[in-house]
């Protein structure tokens, strides 16, 4: 029998509170670095790469097998992180993803699939050394925002940006991720190759099926975490609607499909576009709100709601609204410097210069560094620029860690 935190009174956690050149690894690795530009590699930021293709259970297979490493990493990571965040261990963290199995079974039956060739492809590479790894664990990594409700402290700031100059339209989508330090070492890139539906390159949390990213269909998807109930577990988790939306050729067609399937499981916003557009999903298990672009074809956004009020959401992350305002600042002087008839200069490059390395109000800037203050060590962990033109293949550049610290990675670069 599955859950509906919106009308339960179950009460899971805690109240919120009020207040790269391309190298090769091991050569007889299926995983491969990805194509790196710009500057030096090191050894905390080489980025495996897989390349999964196939079926539904295939491709996890493919995943689980190919980085089953840092899967059993990731499950360690998030058996501390719910312990601190939510009071939860594993066991209780199991049982709310059971409840989840029932609703990703009913609604997105592949996606379910490839959840359980994940872990069984995990299993395959340990000989015996974790042989209780099962698809529960898999869905508790999938369903990690849900299951906290909201507990989390991931802030990220996200940019769509669509330029319309003479000779030149190009959509830009770009994101700086924050999370936990710890999760940086596990960081990977996946392309996905599935009959009848378009290529995803997207970079990943290894054992999530769906993440940041774009498609050969020139779609790309940010998210944005919001803290906030309820949360259902008879919808969706937020990881499996960004892979469907990716699956989608067009920012209508992915909005018809989470519709479709009735939502979210919780709140949060993800950051869409194509090469005609972008709108801003602020989704809910209780309804969503779009929003577009302002006269200027730009659309930020950070970690709080700006029009979906259908949901209790407190105050939570003070710097939110500050790199939100700081955001369409740095466009505004960007706009200002350039005129409208360089603005088609405005690309990655720029765009981590000047805004992506920006640090005021840090540490929670959005370039977001560690705050001393804190137990949890909260970073940008990459920073990643999407580009959509009409005529060109869809492209990323991507730097893992704090842009501009001097610490980050090379540019990797991802094209379809």
């Amino acid at each position: 029998m599955s859950v509906d935190i919106l009308n339960s009174n179950v009460n899971l956690a805690p109240p919120l509170a009020s207040s790269g050149s391309e190298s090769e690894l091991d050569p007889g690795s299926d995983i491969e670095s990805s194509h790196l530009t710009g500057g030096p590699i090191s050894p905390a930021h080489d980025i495996p790469k897989v390349d999964l293709a196939g079926s539904p259970y295939e491709i996890g297979l493919q995943h689980g097998t190919q980085l089953a490493p840092q899967i059993l990493d990731q499950l360690n990571i998030y058996r501390d992180l719910f312990q601190e965040a939510c009071k939860f261990d594993w066991a209780t963290v199991r049982r709310v993803a059971s409840e989840f199995q029932g609703s990703i079974s009913r609604l997105a039956p592949d996606l379910l699939g490839e959840m359980q060739g994940i872990a069984d492809g995990v299993r395959a590479t340990q000989h015996g050394v974790h042989p209780g790894i099962d698809v529960l664990d898999i869905i508790a990594l999938n369903a990690r925002s849900e299951i906290a409700l909201g507990q989390w402290d991931d802030g990220c700031t996200a940019l769509a940006w669509r330029i319309r100059t003479q000779g030149r339209h190009k959509q830009i989508l770009a994101q700086n991720w924050d999370w936990r330090e710890g999760v940086g070492k596990n960081l990977a890139i996946a392309t996905i190759s599935a009959p009848g539906k378009p290529q995803i390159w997207m970079v990943i949390e290894p054992g999530i099926v769906g993440k940041i990213g774009f498609n050969s269909a020139s779609v790309g998807v940010c998210l944005n975490a919001i803290r906030a109930r309820p949360i259902s577990t008879s919808l969706l988790p937020i990881h499996l609607l960004l892979r469907i939306a990716l699956e989608c050729d067009s920012i209508d067609k992915a909005i018809e499909s989470i519709e479709s399937l009735g939502g979210a499981a919780s709140s949060q916003h993800i950051l869409i576009a194509d090469k005609d557009g972008a709108r801003g999903l602020e989704l809910s298990p209780r309804g969503a709100f779009y929003l577009k672009e302002d006269e200027d074809g730009i659309l930020v956004h950070t970690n709080h709601f700006l029009e979906n009020k259908l949901v209790d959401e407190p105050p939570w992350l003070s710097g939110s609204p500050v790199r939100l305002a700081r955001a369409k600042a740095i466009c505004g002087e960007l706009m200002q410097e350039l005129g409208h008839e360089r603005l088609g200069e405005i690309d990655a490059r720029l765009l981590r210069a000047r805004l992506f390395s920006d640090t005021v109000n840090s540490p929670q800037a959005i370039c977001c560094s560690p705050d001393p203050n804190r137990l949890a060590r909260i970073q940008t962990l990459f920073n990643i620029v999407m580009t959509f033109e009409p005529g060109r293949a869809p492209c990323a550049e991507v730097i893992f860690g704090k842009p501009g610290s001097q610490e980050e990675s090379g540019v990797y670069t991802g094209e379809l």
